[in-house]
């Protein structure tokens, strides 16, 4: 690869870091030629991209951003085989399609070596589940909205509830005077 080809990776890697909220880097080494097409197959289909990238390029693109992603080369997360998967629309759902495709796959790869949600920094495949149980930002908000919602339902169905008592006792009453 000459040297101007890197350059371009490396503007492509640092406009995609700058662009995208959610990346994860993965290790899928080892997998055959149809377990890899597999792979990148799902992430199609899921809306994310995934690219196998040099650690070095990886490394000088994120140096480049304003965020400091050095706990990824301090970690050892940008050793070995690295494949980057892209995520525009919620920061969980590369990590359910990894435990949909260990599980579908009966195997434990890809590994998940680092992630960057909002430039909050996972390291390491223990964090997985955290990552896969993460709500989107219109998940909290709907939470949210319903947490204050709550109340006013309930003052509004306790005075519905008390307003069928009052009409059943003054139609008692008034029943009772004929």
């Amino acid at each position: 690869m000459t040297r101007e080809e890197k350059t371009v990776i490396i503007e492509e890697l640092k406009q995609k870091f700058a662009q995208t909220p959610y990346f994860y880097i993965v290790d899928a080494s080892g997998f055959s030629v149809a377990q890899d097409n597999d792979l990148r197959r799902t992430c199609f289909n899921a809306d994310i991209e995934y690219r196998v990238v040099k650690n070095t390029l990886i490394k000088k693109a994120l140096e480049s951003l304003d965020a400091d992603y050095s706990p990824f080369v301090s970690e050892k997360v940008l050793k070995g085989y690295s494949g980057i998967m892209f995520a525009t629309e919620t920061g969980n759902k590369p990590a359910k399609l990894i435990k949909d495709f260990r599980k579908k796959n009966n195997t434990d790869k890809p590994i998940l070596k680092g992630a960057s949600i909002d430039t909050g920094l996972f390291i390491g495949n223990t964090q997985l589940d955290t990552l896969a149980n993460l709500k989107s930002k219109f998940e909290l908000i709907g939470d949210i909205i319903g947490a204050l919602q709550a109340p006013a339902q309930n003052v509004i169905s306790g005075l519905q509830g008390q307003g069928s008592k009052i009409a059943g006792i003054l139609q008692t009453l008034e029943e009772k005077k004929s």
